[in-house]
């Protein structure tokens, strides 16, 4: 009501009852030094609780400004609305976070590259990461500048990517959306805290095969780039270095540093020498070693002489 400035909240007010005015007026009498940031989250709340119980649609962007415009200032007006559209905009895009990136990708491929930057840029950063991944080659660094150099989004783009929304919703709706499920029950074993393996066996007894599709999910080998030091080390003892060197071909970088720096001087030195020795390797004969490596990871974590961290794990100084 303060926002709205004396004429209009009279006009207001005269809507309310005799008890209603006296206590929003005492609550206003008692109001001081109220920051901007909370203004902003009452308002913004305040046309959340109006949208869901009106049966009104919604008023437009443009109408929103015109009049808040007038009540609160071009400043706060766009601050607000950014608030309120970009918000809109995310829950929307809650309901495609489960649509698998390659489809996402296909999805978006035709539109122009500021559309997709911006499109990535109200996603998950691990889901856009993947997203992107699945991206044309020479447009994944464009994009990434792109969503970099990304501010403030004008309303026209909002509405934009509204609409490529819309229609990606409706792509989906007739063809069906490809869904992840093996690798979102991967990371939820690997984040689950009961008796592991009782869940596994119960699983077994629905269907052997998928357990073993859920347990090579989880043992991906690129979890051994977030593993410690003496983790990799213990493996590196264990798995010929030959292994090593065809099996990180082609690897992340960061998996090549992470076993790398848990070399001892003479190792990396003997690595390095059968890296230079060893010509172009076939891609079923890296993956082949990667699942034997995976294999041992999985029997030392089982009988526990092995600690694995199966996913990034959020740490606090």
């Amino acid at each position: 009501m303060l926002s709205l400035g004396d004429s209009q909240s009279a006009g207001v007010l005269r809507h309310f009852s005799r008890e209603e005015v006296v206590a929003i007026s005492q609550a206003m009498a008692r109001l001081s030094n109220v920051k901007q940031p909370m203004v902003l989250e009452a308002i913004s709340r305040f046309f959340s609780d109006y949208k869901q119980q009106s049966s009104i649609r919604g008023a437009s962007r443009s109408y929103l400004e015109g009049m808040l415009g007038k009540a609160l200032g071009s400043d706060i007006t766009r601050t607000l609305l950014d608030s309120i559209y970009g918000e809109e905009i995310r829950a929307r895009m809650v309901r495609m976070e489960w649509i698998d990136p390659k489809q996402f990708a296909a999805l978006i491929a035709k539109e122009h590259a500021q559309m997709q930057a911006v499109f990535l840029a109200f996603l998950p950063p691990a889901l856009a990461s993947e997203v992107l991944e699945h991206m044309p080659g020479w447009r994944q660094d464009e994009l990434l500048f792109r969503i970099a150099n990304l501010s403030e989004i004008n309303g026209d783009v909002i509405h934009e990517l509204d609409q490529l929304i819309e229609r990606s919703l409706s792509v989906l709706s007739s063809q069906g959306s490809q869904v992840r499920g093996v690798k979102q029950a991967a990371d939820i074993m690997n984040r689950f805290k009961g008796d592991r393996a009782q869940m596994f066996e119960l699983l077994r007894g629905h269907d052997a095969q998928l357990v073993e599709r859920i347990e090579s999910e989880m043992y991906d080998f690129f979890i051994l780039s977030r593993q410690a030091p003496d983790t990799l080390q213990a493996l590196l003892e264990v798995i010929p270095l030959a292994d090593w060197v065809v099996a990180l071909k082609g690897a992340e970088p960061e998996l090549v540093r992470a076993i790398q720096g848990a070399l001892p001087r003479r190792q990396m030195q003997q690595m390095d020498s059968l890296t230079r020795r060893q010509g172009p390797v076939p891609l079923s004969r890296i993956e082949q070693v990667r699942k034997d490596i995976m294999a041992v990871v999985r029997e030392m974590a089982a009988d526990g002489t092995l600690q694995i961290q199966l996913f990034q794990e959020q740490t606090v100084e």
